[in-house]
């Protein structure tokens, strides 16, 4: 259920809302899933996800994509969701965040919809040509805390005292100033506190890793316009591996394809997102 963890971790704590009449939630978006200044994308979907989740019928994100309009702030904001429609399996519906601007006025800082269905109900027959990545285990990959020469300092990303992710060392040459070019990062996700993955924490896992744009030589922000995720499976427990590739990047603008495998060997999510991207 997507709601499930409330109050039980760190990010559900972080992504929690507060009903306040139908359709109407508050929220405290909190600094501690920051990037410098900027508010990770993939947290914000996931706050957005769960008011969704709670007002639509069914439990689970099936596909969910975020518009980010403007800049969101840490401190309090609004959500406000309405349904679209729904069916006996599906139902859909949007979500949008909005903050006090500087003007005293009402800003719109996100705009999302989503199809939820009940992940529970699929049929367990899978067709598919692709595979799991291949990567030493968790225990001998490198800690994102760890990179030396990163181009955005661990101080100045709150992000990760929240996640225990680690990456493939054959996708870490940027860090050591040797980017590959090949704008691929391979790597472990994990929450620090120990928080297993479920379907609402997928909407995050699309954002939460090193962006491929340092795998191509890049060491700016690179602030998300759009972001997909399509939830295939409820994951099993145990770190997620995520892989991340981008085949284009122009006119100042990459795509990031991201596949997410549970430790049953079973491809759980897929997301992409556009971003720009930005020199330091």
């Amino acid at each position: 259920m997507t709601d499930g963890h409330i109050g039980g971790s760190e990010f559900d704590r972080d992504t929690a809302v507060r009903p306040r009449e139908p359709g109407v939630f508050d929220a405290d978006i909190s600094a501690g899933w920051s990037i410098s200044a900027a508010i990770n994308g993939g947290y914000l979907k996931a706050m957005l996800g769960r008011a969704l989740g709670r007002t639509l019928p069914h439990p689970d994100p099936f596909t969910v994509t975020a518009h980010y309009l403007t800049a969101t702030r840490p401190g309090p904001a609004v959500i406000r969701t309405s349904v679209a429609r729904t069916g006996n399996t599906l139902s859909t519906g949007s979500a949008s965040l909005f903050q006090t601007g500087e003007d005293g006025r009402e800003v719109e800082r996100i705009r999302l919809l989503g199809t939820y269905g009940d992940l529970d109900a699929l049929p367990a027959d899978v067709r598919t040509a692709v595979k799991p990545p291949q990567m030493p285990p968790y225990e001998h990959c490198v800690g994102v805390d760890q990179a030396p020469a990163d181009p955005r300092p661990a101080g100045q990303v709150e992000m990760l005292h929240r996640l225990a992710s680690r990456l493939d060392p054959a996708t870490v040459g940027w860090a050591l100033g040797k980017p590959s070019g090949r704008g691929e990062i391979r790597g472990w996700f994990a929450f620090a506190d120990g928080r297993d993955a479920d379907p609402l924490a997928l909407l995050l896992i699309g954002d939460a890793m090193p962006p491929t744009a340092f795998d191509l030589g890049l060491s700016g922000w690179v602030p998300t316009v759009e972001l997909t995720t399509h939830v295939r499976a409820r994951p099993a427990p145990g770190p997620l591996r995520v892989a991340i590739g981008t085949r284009n990047l122009a006119g100042g603008f990459l795509e990031e394809d991201v596949e997410i495998w549970d430790s049953a060997d079973r491809m759980v999510a897929q997301s992409r997102q556009l971003a720009r991207a930005l020199l330091a």
